[in-house]
Parts: C-alpha cells; structure tokens; sequence
C-alpha cells in the first residue's frame, strides 16, 4: 500500500497540557492534498499488560476501580512504562508482581495494542506469562486491587457476552485463548 496518499505532515507543535502521565498536544498538519488540519492527540510514555495463565487455566485477574468511568473493571495486570526506553518485558516483570505478588517462569510476547490510535499515540504491549509462582504484592500508594483466579474458558465467555469491557484484556484473553486452549485441543 502506498502511504503517501493517506501520510499527514506535521507543521507545528502548540503544547496544551504536560502532566504526570499524559502529554497533550495540539499538531498543525497538511493533508495528502496540503490543505491544513490540526489533530489534538495525547503522547503517553507506554505500557504492558500481562495475562497470567495458572497451569490449570485459569487467569489471574484484577478488580480495580476506574475513576474515569466510576466503576470496578475486571481487568488484567498493567501498568506504564516508567521511561520511554524502559524494557517492556521487565515493566511486564515488574507489574506483575507489584499487582499480584506472582512471577512467572515463561514469557511470551503477544503482540502491541494501541487503544485510541485517533487521539494518542499510547502503545501497550501485551505479555502471556505461563509457570506461574505465587508470592508477595508491592502495590503503588494509590493502588487499590483485588485479586481472583478465573478459568480461562470463563473470560472468553464473558469476553463473547460483554461483561468484561477492558480492550487490553479482551485481546489479551482472546490470544491466550488461542495459544493455550486449542493446543490443548479444547
């Protein structure tokens, strides 16, 4: 595909907001065609997401509370990166076991998730981590989590119905799915 009928150019930066996790900015850009635009889009430092898998198939998932939308998201273990060159499998490493206390003896790299390429240039990659080891959590200040295992199988299920609304962990759940269970012909 030729990109050069759809590529944006940027002209200008006007700085609207720089705070501790979000960047926002304001682009002037001239279309394939050079007339002007400007896109309003949010620069994040980055993320990872891990979906850990018990070796009996069941997932360790969160129960978090989500100011933005004022409810308690079933979610997976993620968390930003804390600088832009950080190695994203140990951001992985380190949040899961912050957020769960579990490591992991098997890493398995699934694939990068962007979710509001429209506005934000926020990348998350996505972990799938196997052998897993209880231990002790290490919780930020302002983390508040419950843990819960659920079988695999389960999540798709809800994920099919609509009761988990995460996208990280809808995707998340759906490889893993594929990966672990259909190998295992189920």
């Amino acid at each position: 595909m030729d990109i050069s009928k759809f590529e944006e150019k940027h002209v200008s930066t006007k700085e609207i907001y720089n705070g501790a996790v979000l960047h926002v900015i304001e682009d002037e850009i001239t279309l394939p065609d050079n007339r002007r635009a400007t896109r309003e889009l949010i620069r994040h430092i980055g993320a990872c997401c891990v979906i850990p898998v018990t070796d009996d198939l069941e997932v360790i998932m969160e129960h978090q509370y989500r100011y933005p939308i004022k409810s308690v998201v079933l979610e997976i273990p993620a968390g930003k990166l804390d600088a832009p060159d950080e190695d994203r499998l140990s951001a992985a490493k380190r949040e899961l076991r912050e957020e769960t206390g579990y490591i992991a003896d098997n890493w398995t790299d699934i694939g990068l998730y962007y979710p509001a390429p429209a506005y934000s240039d926020e990348k998350i990659t996505m972990y799938l981590a196997t052998g897993l080891h209880p231990g002790v959590t290490d919780l930020d200040d302002d983390e508040v989590i419950e843990i819960e295992k659920i079988p695999l199988q389960t999540l798709v299920a809800q994920v099919m119905n609509g009761e988990i609304t995460d996208g990280k962990t809808q995707i998340c759940v759906l490889k893993a799915a594929k990966l672990l269970l259909e190998k295992d012909g189920e």
